[in-house]
């Protein structure tokens, strides 16, 4: 496997200018995906997780606005710089839907109610494969069927009012794999979907990923998740990120105290509701945010420094990276 990365996000930061004020929704955020990886990027509504995808991806609508860094992504021996690119124009188009792709949140608004579910994945085949409509249309088909969708033959002339759910959302990941991307970016894939569906498309993903040898970035703010489905955590909160790991020490040695809390917090079956450990208070006005570090207001074990600076990510371990004074302090105990 190559050395370099597949994507590489340095120091990005998107701002929403609004008549009340400046909302920095990603501020300095850098991580890398590896090709064939995954990496999940977990924090609670209005962390700046599906921000930063859609920066990605260059789909930044106004009054959202690229403030600075850099997105670079290596495909095919080259690499391209995708915030340099006009994001209507025909490069990044020819690199959206081809060379990496997007699984929205929900597919309903996502997908075009007048257009049946194999017209709206044939047009990307056309688009980026150059083959002909009878071509994409058996491809469609075949899509369809991989991803376990029923009388393909027929459903390929539905619409997505005739779909459930749980369809729908496999509609969208053949959509989305139909050109074979290097990279898919699967924003809170399963959040309208009932537990045992959810187990079914996180799986299915997974073996399709096998096949393809697709990088993957889930977005999601459940951690259970995450937890068997990706190689590497991101952890975000407001705009920032927290920690940074393989999801084994997110897991089982979580350094940060958000990342803590958030352990805390998840219910399993062996934890009553009287041992449930809610993370205290809630997230700060992104308008008015803290001077320092954004979750000392929430943070049982902050110190003075933490209200006057934003402590820089630092490393505590070959691949683990926490922003938190207390380890800049030399203090490395998470408990």
């Amino acid at each position: 496997m190559s050395m370099l990365p597949l994507l590489e996000v340095k120091d990005l930061r998107v701002s929403f200018h609004t008549d009340y004020g400046v909302v920095r929704a990603v501020d300095g955020v850098s991580f890398t995906v590896k090709p064939g990886r995954s990496l999940g990027i977990v924090g609670e509504s209005g962390c700046g997780k599906s921000v930063t995808s859609l920066a990605v991806m260059g789909l930044i609508q106004p009054p959202g606005k690229h403030e600075g860094g850099k997105i670079y992504l290596y495909t095919r021996g080259e690499k391209t710089c995708l915030t340099d690119l006009n994001p209507k124009g025909r490069e990044i188009r020819a690199i959206r839907g081809n060379e990496m792709a997007m699984i929205f949140q929900e597919p309903m608004t996502s997908l075009n109610p007048v257009f049946t579910i194999g017209s709206q994945i044939m047009e990307s085949i056309v688009l980026h494969q150059r083959l002909s409509k009878k071509e994409a249309r058996m491809k469609a088909i075949q899509m369809l069927r991989k991803v376990g969708i029923p009388m393909p033959e027929q459903r390929v002339d539905a619409y997505p009012h005739q779909l459930s759910g749980g369809m729908l959302q496999r509609a969208m990941i053949a959509m989305a794999l139909s050109c074979r991307p290097a990279l898919l970016i699967a924003d809170e894939p399963t959040t309208s979907l009932d537990v045992t569906i959810q187990a079914q498309v996180l799986d299915l993903m997974k073996e399709l990923q096998a096949e393809f040898k697709t990088a993957i970035i889930l977005i999601t703010h459940d951690l259970g998740v995450v937890a068997g489905g990706v190689d590497e955590v991101v952890v975000m909160y407001l705009g920032r990120i927290m920690e940074k790991s393989d999801v084994y020490s997110i897991f089982h040695a979580p350094k940060h105290p958000y990342t803590q809390g958030l352990m805390a917090s998840m219910p399993s079956i062996t934890t009553t509701l009287e041992h449930l450990k809610p993370i205290e208070g809630s997230v700060p006005n992104p308008l008015d945010l803290p001077s320092g570090c954004p979750f000392e207001p929430r943070c049982r074990k902050g110190v003075d420094i933490c209200r006057r600076q934003i402590p820089p990510l630092l490393q505590v371990a070959s691949d683990h990276w926490v922003s938190c004074w207390l380890y800049h302090k030399g203090d490395n105990n998470s408990d």
